[in-house]
């Protein structure tokens, strides 16, 4: 492939992704509401795109569940309950549009019944990389000083090692849903400045338990660090 062809490539690839990114945006942020149909020739003139990146980026958002396609009715948006909100795009485009208190307490239900297992599994299963992953969230958390940027980035860390420490490769996974909508809480609560515990200690029990090979004990202490977060953090 030439140079200019590359560039084309390149510039024809750029404008596919931000015509997702600005579709998608205002999907999520109710510009368009579920079941409207989109008018392709005005959408095309509005974005200064060409039919054919217009049609690629429509397929993009139909196989996340955010737009159909019908013979009749043409390019519509879909029901919400039909958007899939485990794909990591989509869980982006909605926590940037802006998320309500109860979306935050369908993930915590999400957590409690994903996270205490894992971290049953990873106290039976944990390795020492495991634990040296666990070991290094816990230093960054304790360093922290109650910065607000490193406590979140700490508290990100250890659940992403945590899961994985299940060394379930479904488990494993979860931390591409569970992580980002842990961080946007987190930044919320300290951006409003909320007294609250240094959460070190109740993140240390887990630890504690997985490399004791504490079944029964990690459960409960992630249990425990999860109620005690939904507490103080309602």
């Amino acid at each position: 492939m030439s140079r200019s062809e590359r560039a084309a490539s390149a510039a024809g690839h750029g404008a596919h992704g931000a015509t997702v990114e600005a579709l998608a945006g205002r999907i999520l942020k109710g510009t368009y509401g579920e079941g409207e149909t989109l008018v392709m020739p005005e959408l095309m003139a509005e974005l200064d795109v060409s039919q054919t990146v217009l049609r690629e980026a429509v397929k993009v958002l139909t196989t996340k569940g955010l737009l159909g396609t019908h013979q009749e009715r043409g390019t519509f948006v879909r029901p919400r309950e039909e958007w899939n909100l485990l794909d990591t795009d989509v869980l982006r485009w909605k926590l940037a549009a802006g998320v309500s208190s109860d979306f935050f307490a369908d993930v915590l239900e999400l957590r409690r019944s994903i996270e205490p297992a894992a971290a049953a599994l990873a106290a039976e299963r944990r390795t020492d990389d495991d634990l040296a992953a666990l070991d290094a969230a816990l230093s960054a958390m304790a360093a922290t000083d109650d910065d607000p940027v490193l406590l979140v980035r700490a508290d990100a860390s250890f659940h992403t090692a945590m899961l994985i420490a299940s060394n379930n490769r479904f488990y494993a996974q979860m931390h591409r849903v569970i992580v980002p909508v842990l961080v946007e809480r987190d930044r919320a609560v300290l951006a409003a400045d909320r007294a609250f515990e240094h959460p070190h200690a109740v993140h240390a029990a887990v630890v504690e338990a997985v490399r004791n090979r504490d079944v029964d004990g990690a459960y409960m202490a992630m249990l425990e660090l999860l109620d005690k977060s939904a507490r103080e953090h309602p």
